[in-house]
């Protein structure tokens, strides 16, 4: 994950998300639908890919909001 990217993972009995290899947010969730709503609001303000994870760690899904530099065709 590239720096500045949000993540929303589960830790501590808690949903949160973390600017990943900055900071963590504030907030904690007690569903993943929560979290899933504040970080993808902050990488939208960010302009950033959003990460979000299963319970065991796995990505369960990634949403870009920022520019992407690839070139892509079809």
């Amino acid at each position: 994950m590239p720096e500045g990217d949000v993540e929303t993972y589960h830790s501590d009995g808690r949903w949160k998300n973390r600017i990943e290899a900055l900071e963590d947010l504030p907030g904690s969730y007690d569903t993943k639908d929560e979290a899933v709503e504040a970080g993808r609001d902050e990488a939208r303000e960010r302009k950033v890919e959003h990460i979000v994870r299963n319970l065991d760690g796995e990505i369960a899904e990634r949403s870009t909001y920022g520019h992407d530099p690839r070139d892509i065709k079809g």
